[in-house]
């Protein structure tokens, strides 16, 4: 059956300016780390695509190398948006990254130019989109200098390409270089993607925060649940089918289900209740309350998932006191 859109898809979801461009995104984007691989059943991918397009979440973030295996969720995206999306292609953002090794050999990862544009034409092809909306470096090369990376971003910019460019995971230092770099080529930073939640709050500890203000930059935060670990999933006990039993509680950014995390996160789960939202949603508004922030980017492995998220949009004030409640559970 052929896919409608609901005509209310925009009634309801917030639109934030990211930085000081005229590009508005989501509070609540779709990430395809996970779940959108070869491995994964396409119905369920489908479904969830279209439930977050009607929702309002215009916004898809991919990049080269997720699946598994690496390249596949592009694969998946591109037979899902040729099938379903195609003619809404003006209404959809479409992010993209590369920065991770691909293939094999001295040009398959990193930040040189020769990489960064190979990328972006094999992730086009396998999507089948004639441009990505925004085209990352998604890290700092250590050993390739950042007037290459960044004037590889601006040349994919200017050969249409991508429409504008960003950067992920770049300390402030860096983050303020790139913006200096990109403003003089004349492709400005549109966005930084930097891992942000209740538990990792490096951005604001290292700095990020005023830079990006500062610079302009908008900020869209990765992760903003912990991988799961800042939902009801793990309060009782770690599900066989969880991301933490199937990675055998190893994930990514060195997370894992502790006694520790969990314990707060009860506690936290008890404010969350108190303002009528469930854990993720307090955990995913708590993330949109710094005024950087231009949206916060989900992963998701059902649609209960996305609906759950979007709910966050209900309810995103904070009182002084539900902050000061929040800080002193984070700091125990």
């Amino acid at each position: 059956m052929a896919y409608l859109p609901q005509d209310a898809r925009y009634d309801t979801m917030q639109y934030r300016r990211s930085g000081r461009s005229g590009l508005k995104l989501p509070a609540i984007s779709l990430g395809i780390w996970y779940n959108f691989g070869g491995i994964d059943p396409l119905e369920n991918c489908r479904a969830m695509l279209r439930r977050a397009f009607d929702l309002g979440i215009t916004h898809i973030d991919i990049a080269n190398n997720y699946g598994p295996p690496p390249g596949s969720a592009e694969e998946t995206f591109g037979q899902i948006f040729r099938a379903d999306f195609k003619q809404y292609r003006d209404e959809l953002i479409v992010s993209n990254k590369a920065g991770y090794r691909m293939w094999a050999g001295p040009y398959g990862e990193w930040g040189s130019r020769k990489y960064l544009v190979a990328s972006c034409d094999q992730s086009l092809k396998r999507t089948g989109l004639e441009y990505f909306d925004i085209f990352y470096s998604h890290r700092p090369d250590p050993e390739t200098p950042l007037e290459e990376t960044m004037s590889a971003l601006d040349y994919i910019v200017r050969s249409g390409r991508a429409l504008y460019a960003g950067i992920s995971t770049y300390s402030p230092e860096q983050t303020r270089q790139a913006a200096h770099i990109l403003k003089q080529l004349g492709t400005p930073c549109l966005i930084h993607q930097p891992r942000y939640n209740m538990f990792d709050r490096w951005i604001e500890d290292d700095g990020l925060v005023p830079v990006l203000a500062e610079e302009g930059i908008g900020c869209i935060a990765f992760s903003p649940l912990c991988q799961g670990i800042l939902t009801n999933k793990y309060i009782d006990e770690v599900p066989g089918e969880s991301r933490a039993s199937k990675l055998s509680n190893r994930f990514h950014w060195g997370d894992s289900v502790t006694e520790q995390r969990i314990a707060k996160v009860r506690k936290l789960n008890s404010i969350a209740l108190e303002r009528g939202q469930t854990m993720a949603q307090l955990a995913i508004a708590w993330t949109l309350r710094l005024n950087v922030m231009t949206s916060a980017l989900i992963g998701a492995s059902r649609v209960a998932q996305i609906e759950d998220a979007v709910g966050a949009l209900n309810n995103l004030a904070f009182s002084e006191a539900e902050l000061q409640a929040i800080e002193a559970i984070l700091a125990e």
